[in-house]
């Protein structure tokens, strides 16, 4: 064929625009060269030596189209727009149910920035997609070869670094995100044949002159319909017709139009570099690309195209591969389709399939798939001669043409109502015969008001809405949304156990004495006893790391919890690693086990530059908890030294106190002796912490919680930190240098002067009862209460006193003091007060009389006069009077007596001497008081 017949060959057509456009125009104007130049396209398109077949992404009649030509022209080479780094995994599809994605996946990211990792990218693909039939064909078909020849995954994200601004997923019709709408996560889509117009007048006039509500169905109405039944020839240059006109009315998006051409010149420089070295003749080959590619103008378009475009160099990110489970939803969500048109085009593919008569390819062995020997039969087919000659002008027939309406089909239409009846009944709708023959008779007024005869899949999904949903939807699920499921449903792919990772084969065989099929989507319930069968113990084991790594719902507890120390008898679990069979591939991505991909995650964010001590805390502890070992625990013990040692604030004190103490308990019950990380730990913790007390105290920023946080820590580590060499006087300094300002941090430096020795109960009751009756200070004294809560934290023994303040308060404030202050207190107690609410309670329990009868003769402990002895030997022990304790040990001397002959010591009692404490001491060895006499006398 000449390239000069090729060109008269669409002469007659452009003669036609050129009128329409002086008539429309009147006059030349860009109109025309908008026409003749979309007429340009698809002639240069058609003239090019390798055959270029556009395709819409998920079309029916593009996949119909595409079978149909690859038993005519049976290529020996088919160019495919898809990434090219994805190729290895195409022959895993016959392992999979349809729908399935193919992903590209990188969580090591170099070379962009690290607030986009992890990376991903998804190409979903369908039975009634074109790229699926042409994958199909080249995989099955001895001799034949698939060449990817799209921008590999690593291009996408850097021409997305190259943006100015990222554009956003998604159109006007992104529906809201589902459980199977999320499949594929926050990947990046790659898609074949993006058709929807960028100019937003043009799709709302196609629309509003349509009668239609979204573009879906303005696709469905006009292309694919029309489409379906048209010859090679037809459709391919119709699509080329259609890529150009969006292409030349798609606005000044220079960053997307640049992405497309770098797209284009990557295509066109793949298959140049290919043909070179393969030496295959363009007439064997096959260009598959979407129909907005196809009408490329780009200099580097065709076999002669310019040689001018460097592929650039990938960036040292690690990518990894696998198949990822898709469906109807995802695709529509991913792409920024309408609900349930991925549905209403497996359908059409069904019915284009069994009123064409074309054998679609399917991968063999697949799931799902009927016996190949038709398939095989067709493959030994010669091609069909002079397949590989272009039509003639085909579009100038089509354009002139009417609609063919179909006729209406009662049959289908009545199946669907009384099918839409039934289903609404078992969602709770109070359907009846008479709204199954209103939705009839409905769907054939709308299609009447909207130009056609037959009535489409979403005529009668209005019909459905408007006929039998009412003020208020039932159960979980819509009218729409019933229709959806009765027009095919959301379709979800599998990927079977031989395409899995070896992670996820590897989880699948351990989970194996459950008896469980882990494929199957839905909640399974899992009964492990432990006790009677000790091998389950690995599976729990199991459960709970994978509890831990993946997403919530895949692997939910219902009985039995897993702590430091216990060992599990009985659990019960609700499974559905199915559902989640996206994330468990994913984990397959970074690590060959379970254990191997918590361990790397664990010492990512040990080692994580912006960790807290606390979150290396929690890091040691889930090593303890589902590694069962100590190697790992006591390295990152050490890492949450080195970061201790680099904090300069408090705001983890309290998630340092409650996890070291956990960890101490732990290790005092399993090991011998304690590792020398944690021991290491409390000891530069004692010191840290009685360094930030002075300033924390004042710090305005620094909450009363978190300055008895790190008095809880100094109070309950101080015998082991002293034992590891501590010094108490590190402690004695910070409290003399500590001076807050504000009351609940005051009061909480009482209690803990109390717990010192600073202060004995006594003042502290005189000190809470001048404020009481100081109008100055009693407004405050709501703040100086929330203080003694917190002090419940360091100091657990002054919950009496507390429940006594707080009894105070009720008491003696006046009620505009009181009640505002009563929601805070509450507050308090239930935000962060969890642990020391139980403590607060109990001794309120033991103070108050337990009937109400009992009330009205009870006096409060506080307000009680104590027995003489009693008084005195609490007045002994706190450091009222007596010598320190003299009288105590003089009334009851046994023990002392006891204690100094188990050691062998000798010695009389001496009596008490009523001076003050010291003087003794200072009579029998007066050589410090003179030397200090003289020097004091000397200056």
């Amino acid at each position: 064929m000449s390239a000069v017949g090729e060109g008269t060959s669409f002469e007659s057509l452009r003669t036609q625009l050129r009128e329409a456009a002086t008539a429309l125009a009147d006059g030349p104007d860009a109109l025309e060269g908008i026409l003749l130049g979309i007429v340009d396209d698809v002639d240069r398109a058609v003239r090019e030596p390798l055959e270029i077949f556009p395709v819409c992404h998920h079309s029916p009649a593009s996949a119909i189209a595409m079978a149909r030509r690859l038993r005519e022209k049976r290529p020996k080479v088919v160019y495919l727009e898809l990434c090219e780094d994805l190729a290895p995994l195409l022959s895993e599809l016959r392992n999979c149910r349809l729908p399935v994605a193919v992903q590209a996946f990188a969580s090591e990211v170099e070379g962009f920035p690290a607030a986009w990792a992890p990376l991903s990218v998804v190409a979903p693909l369908t039975e009634a997609s074109a790229e699926y039939q042409a994958i199909a064909y080249a995989l099955d078909t001895p001799g034949v070869e698939l060449v990817l020849v799209d921008r590999s995954s690593d291009h996408v994200f850097q021409a997305r670094a190259r943006e100015t601004e990222p554009r956003g997923g998604g159109g006007p019709d992104t529906p809201p995100a589902e459980e199977e709408a999320g499949l594929h996560g926050d990947a990046v889509g790659v898609e074949i044949g993006d058709l929807r117009p960028r100019f937003a007048e043009l799709e709302e006039r196609l629309l509003r002159h349509g009668r239609v509500r979204h573009w879906s169905e303005w696709w469905h109405q006009y292309v694919e319909l029309p489409l379906g039944d048209s010859d090679h020839a037809t459709y391919r240059q119709v699509m080329l017709l259609i890529g150009s006109l969006f292409r030349r009315l798609a606005p000044g998006d220079t960053e997307r139009v640049r992405e497309d051409e770098d797209r284009e010149r990557h295509m066109w420089t793949r298959m140049r570099e290919h043909l070179a070295v393969s030496g295959t003749d363009p007439a064997d080959c096959l260009y598959v690309c979407g129909a907005f590619h196809a009408a490329s103008r780009v200099e580097e378009f065709g076999l002669g195209g310019a040689e001018t475009f460097r592929i650039t160099a990938p960036s040292g990110s690690t990518w990894r591969y696998g198949l990822i489970p898709s469906s109807h939803a995802a695709i529509e969500a991913q792409f920024g389709l309408t609900p349930g048109s991925v549905s209403i085009a497996a359908t059409q593919w069904t019915k284009n399939v069994r009123r064409t008569k074309v054998r679609p390819f399917r991968l063999q062995g697949q799931a799902g798939a009927k016996k190949p020997a038709g398939a095989a039969k067709a493959a030994a087919l010669p091609a069909v001669p002079g397949a590989a000659e272009v039509s003639p002008d085909r579009l100038s027939g089509f354009l002139r043409r009417p609609p063919v309406l179909d006729p209406l089909d009662e049959a289908e239409l009545l199946g669907w109502s009384v099918e839409l009846v039934r289903a609404a009944r078992r969602n709770g709708y109070p359907a009846s015969t008479a709204d199954a023959i209103a939705v009839f008779e409905t769907s054939i007024l709308l299609a009447g008001m909207r130009d056609r005869a037959r009535p489409t899949p979403y005529d009668f999904q209005d019909a459905a809405v408007t006929c039998v949903e009412k003020d208020t939807v039932p159960g979980r699920r819509d009218v729409r949304r019933i229709v959806e499921i009765m027009m095919g449903g959301d379709r979800i792919g599998q990927v079977g156990y031989d395409a899995l990772p070896p992670l996820a084969r590897d989880v699948h065989d351990r989970l194996a004495p459950l008896k469980l099929n882990p494929q199957q989507r839905g909640v399974r319930r899992a009964l492990l006893d432990i006790a009677a069968e000790p091998e389950l113990a690995r599976v729990s084991d199991l459960l709970w790391i994978l509890r831990r790594l993946l997403p919530p719902g895949a692997a939910r507890a219902i009985m039995g919890e897993r702590r430091l120390g216990e060992r599990p008898i009985q659990e019960s679990w609700d499974l559905a690693l199915g559902t989640h069979q996206r994330a468990l591939i994913e984990l397959g991505y970074e690590g060959v086990s379970v254990e191997q991909v918590l361990e790397q995650r664990l010492r990512r964010r040990a080692y994580d530059p912006g960790a807290t001590t606390a979150d290396v805390l929690e890091a040691v502890e889930d090593a303890l908890l589902y590694l069962r070992g100590r190697r790992l625990a006591d390295e990152l013990g050490t890492r949450a030294l080195e970061v201790l040692a680099t904090e300069r604030g408090v705001d983890g004190a309290p998630e340092v106190l409650r996890r070291v103490r956990r960890l101490l308990a732990y290790y005092r019950t399993t090991e011998p002796v304690l590792p020398p990380w944690i021991e290491s730990f409390v000891t530069a913790g004692y010191a840290h912490y009685c360094t930030l007390l002075p300033t924390a105290v004042t710090d305005e920023d620094a909450t009363v919680r978190q300055v008895a946080a790190m008095l809880g820590f100094l109070f309950s580590m101080e015998g082991l930190a002293l034992s590891l060499g501590c010094d108490r006087t590190q402690l004695d300094l910070a409290f003399a240098q500590s001076h807050p300002r504000e009351p609940a941090k005051v009061a909480l430096l009482w209690a803990a002067r109390v717990q010192l020795g600073q202060l004995s109960r006594a003042e502290l009751r005189s000190r809470c009862d001048e404020l009481l009756g100081n109008p100055l200070v009693v407004q405050a004294y709501p703040r100086y209460l929330s203080g003694f809560l917190h002090a419940l934290e360091p100091v657990p023994q002054l919950a009496d006193f507390v429940v006594e303040a707080v009894s105070h308060a009720f008491a003696r404030l006046p009620d505009p003091v009181l009640l505002p202050w009563l929601p805070t207190l509450i507050g308090t107690l239930r935000a962060e007060g969890a642990e020391l609410a139980p403590l607060l309670i109990r001794e309120a329990g033991r103070v108050f009389p337990g009937r109400l009868a009992a009330l009205d003769a009870w006096v409060p402990p506080w307000l009680a006069e104590p027995p003489a002895g009693e008084s005195a030997a609490r007045s002994t022990v706190s450091g009222g009077g007596g010598g320190t304790g003299a009288a105590l040990l003089a009334a009851h001397p046994a023990t002392c007596d006891a204690a100094a002959g188990l050691l062998g010591c000798e010695g009389r009692w001496e009596a008490a001497d009523p001076g003050p404490p010291g003087a003794v001491l200072a009579a029998r060895h007066p050589e410090t008081a003179a030397a200090l006499d003289t020097l004091l006398a000397g200056r």
